[in-house]
């Protein structure tokens, strides 16, 4: 599904994953409910398209699209960031066991995913030019 801004024409798809702190299993019921709703709250405010979507018990996979000026990191700062703040603070229950700042775990997982594979990208650049 491609894209275009003023400056680029695009087509970035990101998996992201993602786990709470100490890969407690407390992604259930409300707060299950909470987080789809601050994602696609969050997705709305950034312009970010969210394709695919599923919260387990005990981690994040999303799929979604951002324009290029977003950088994964900055990306996951919007997500993660916004829904910590809102999930812990209500949800005060959660204190108890996830000590500090934030309801997520450091870090998190990114890959790319296009509707071509890498193997067709490689090839298109490397053949440049020889048919000129």
């Amino acid at each position: 599904m491609r894209k275009s801004t003023g400056n680029a024409i695009y087509d970035i798809q990101y998996h992201f994953v993602w786990i709470p702190k100490y890969r407690k299993r407390v992604l259930l019921g409300k707060i299950k409910t909470r987080l789809t709703e601050l994602l696609s709250e969050c997705a709305e405010i950034n312009q970010f398209d969210i394709l695919e979507l599923s919260i387990q018990p005990d981690h994040v996979h999303i799929l979604l699209s951002a324009k290029p000026r977003y950088s994964p990191s900055e990306i996951m700062r919007f997500v993660k960031g916004g829904t910590s703040r809102v999930i812990r603070k209500e949800f005060s229950e959660l204190q108890e066991f996830l000590w500090g700042d934030s309801f997520w775990a450091d870090g998190y997982f990114v890959s790319t995913h296009s509707v071509v594979s890498e193997d067709v990208v490689r090839n298109y650049i490397k053949n440049q030019g020889e048919d000129r």
